[in-house]
């Protein structure tokens, strides 16, 4: 396993797995989101949710602004969104 998959999975457990003052915003929360999906699937697939569907539709559009970003690139986002949170909150 490379360096960088490596250091995307333990951030991804970080997130999944935090406990304490981690309360991320939902902006933050569909950032997070978009960049695991961008990452692990690449490009944004399927049909737009409707309207209506507030939650999945916004996801689906956080995911859809990664669109082209390398899986390599989604991942060093992810890590370097998720340490500057980790310093931020000590």
């Amino acid at each position: 396993m490379s360096d960088l998959k490596q250091k995307f999975e333990e951030s991804v457990n970080y997130v999944q797995n935090a406990e304490g003052n981690f309360k991320p915003s939902n902006e933050l929360k569909l950032q997070m989101y978009a960049l695991f999906k961008q990452a692990s699937e690449g490009d944004v697939s399927g049909k737009k949710p409707g309207r209506m569907d507030f939650i999945n539709r916004a996801k689906y559009e956080a995911w859809e602004k990664c669109k082209g970003q390398s899986s390599d690139d989604a991942m060093q986002n992810y890590i370097d969104s998720i340490e500057t949170l980790k310093s931020e909150n000590g």
